[in-house]
């Protein structure tokens, strides 16, 4: 086997990538904004409901075709496709139930479902959950990224920002328990449907050094002002102060990241992110006086994760 198509499938995205199995390489990729939502809602608006593995894998196979076409090649029939995210919930393409905490990152412990298609098998991996947490996705991240980990005897700390970032803790190379927080959610509401809609504007860029220094001035005061209270100041900026709606931006960014990370109870912690979101929390941490013991691509994670999996988890027949 010399290829995996490695699908990552969220709540309102959708990333299909041709990997080379032996060295991670990405020959190519699909983003589009084909999520489990709106893959969901077009499947319940069906007069008749198609079956819903069916209904899911056609809109699959749709972009391994478009994949294929891209990068001129014959075919892809027989490449394994390996499923992370939400494409296992209660509103993906076949609901699997959770891993129950504790569990070990060598993917042993995860849930995991094979079915067979006409040209290709797929992977569908399930998520986590605690007493009174979930997650689904991460888990393949942490997978991918344990034998970076220092082997230690004491509990290791991982920040994974997103959406809905999660505080992770890790011991003895087991997940042994996670927070999940609602920054970017939250960031979205305030910033498309709140009174402070009007007082920012998406440009601008964290290396500018006015943007930076309005982000870090957020983050700072977020540890002695409450939230509630923090974010009208958003509002007062422009309004009294004058900030630039691009600067402003960033001050709502400052507030929430701020806010989340007043929470981190470690001496040191790991941050396994991408692009905007490690930039901002890289910042925010030491503005903070969290120390970053290691930093690490999410998206690289996701693939090292996804084979190490299909690995341990080899389809029927094989």
């Amino acid at each position: 086997m010399e290829f995996f198509l490695s699908c990552d499938w969220g709540t309102s995205s959708f990333r299909l990538r041709l990997v080379r199995l032996h060295d991670l390489t990405v020959v190519g990729e699909i983003v589009n904004e084909q999520g489990i939502a709106a893959t969901h809602l077009s499947w319940s608006e069906m007069p008749a409901l198609a079956d819903r593995v069916y209904w899911y894998s056609a809109v699959l196979l749709k972009a391994i075709e478009e994949l294929r076409s891209n990068l001129g090649m014959a075919s892809l029939a027989g490449t394994p496709v390996v499923i992370s995210g939400m494409a296992s919930s209660s509103i993906g393409m076949l609901e699997l139930p959770y891993a129950a905490l504790p569990v070990q990152l060598d993917a042993t412990g995860l849930i995991t479902k094979w079915w067979r298609g006409n040209e290709h098998d797929f992977l569908l991996i399930s998520g986590l959950r605690s007493e009174e947490d979930t997650m689904r996705g991460e888990e393949t991240k942490l997978v991918g990224i344990i034998d970076r980990l220092p082997v230690v005897n004491t509990e290791q700390f991982l920040l994974l920002p997103g959406t809905h970032p999660k505080h992770v803790r890790i011991r003895n190379r087991a997940l042994v328990g996670f927070r999940t927080y609602m920054t970017g959610e939250f960031f979205s509401l305030l910033a498309g449907f709140s009174i402070l809609s009007e007082s920012i504007e998406k440009a601008g860029s964290i290396a500018e050094p006015l943007v930076r220094k309005v982000f870090l001035k957020a983050v700072r005061r977020s540890r002695e002002l409450p939230l509630l209270h923090h974010s009208f100041l958003v509002r007062t900026n422009q309004v009294l102060l004058h900030l630039p709606k691009e600067q402003n931006y960033y001050y709502l960014s400052g507030v929430l990241i701020g806010e989340e990370l007043k929470s981190v109870n470690a001496d040191a912690v790991f941050l396994l992110g991408g692009g905007m979101h490690t930039s901002l929390y890289k910042l925010a941490c030491e503005e903070m006086g969290i120390k970053l013991a290691g930093v690490w691509d999410a998206d690289e994670a996701l693939i090292r994760g996804q084979r190490t999996i299909l690995s341990r988890q080899p389809a029927p027949g094989n």
